[in-house]
């Protein structure tokens, strides 16, 4: 408890210096860029604070070149517009494609984007059945696909609990799926389930 009050200390100390230094320069410049570098420092450095280690496996198969509620917020909403997030109402299917459609722009652009396909995190660190809409995506952009398995959250950071618990997070990335490999929408969906599936410990794959 006491590493989690340290993690909340320092973020509600850090994020008003990042505002004041980023934001204005955020609006002015449109540059993302500096407030995604703060953003990140932070939140690693947070949970650090907190206990938790972050291990990644697999980055040298990425290529080297290569929640809708924030967005709701005046100057942070609008600065994440800027930097090409697209907002997704759960609830609302119309919003969705549309969603999908913003997506398919950004991709378009040649940024790269990141998706939680479950839409929710597990309770007990399975895989929960994945969201149709990224596979929407995927067919109407025809870009490669990397699946991520992130194994470890369910512990260090329990749900609906508000304590997080020191440990080790692994973040496994996969070999990327090329569009010739797609196949159906279904094809790819299992595909992708089979590689997240495989990053998981033994006890947790389905």
């Amino acid at each position: 408890m006491i590493r989690t009050v340290l993690m909340l200390a320092f973020w509600a100390i850090m994020l008003p210096i990042a505002a004041l230094l980023c934001f204005p320069w955020v609006l002015i410049t449109r540059d993302i860029r500096p407030l995604y570098r703060i953003g990140m420092w932070a939140a690693f450095a947070g949970v650090r604070l907190a206990g938790v280690k972050v291990q990644t496996v697999g980055l040298e198969l990425l290529d080297p070149s290569a929640k809708r509620e924030l967005f709701r917020y005046p100057i942070l909403g609008r600065a994440m517009r800027m930097a090409s997030l697209v907002p997704v109402d759960r609830g609302n299917r119309d919003a969705g494609i549309a969603a999908v459609r913003s997506a398919a722009e950004v991709v378009k652009q040649g940024i790269h984007m990141t998706i939680y396909v479950e839409g929710h995190r597990s309770f007990d660190g399975k895989l929960l059945p994945f969201k149709k809409g990224p596979f929407y995506l995927t067919e109407e952009c025809q870009a490669p696909v990397v699946p991520i398995t992130i194994a470890g959250t369910h512990y260090v950071m329990p749900k609906r609990r508000f304590a997080i618990k020191p440990g080790t997070v692994t973040v496994t990335f996969h070999k990327a799926i090329e569009p010739a490999e797609f196949g159906t929408r279904d094809n790819l969906m299992e595909k992708v389930r089979a590689a997240i599936n495989t990053g998981l410990p033994p006890e947790y794959q389905s």
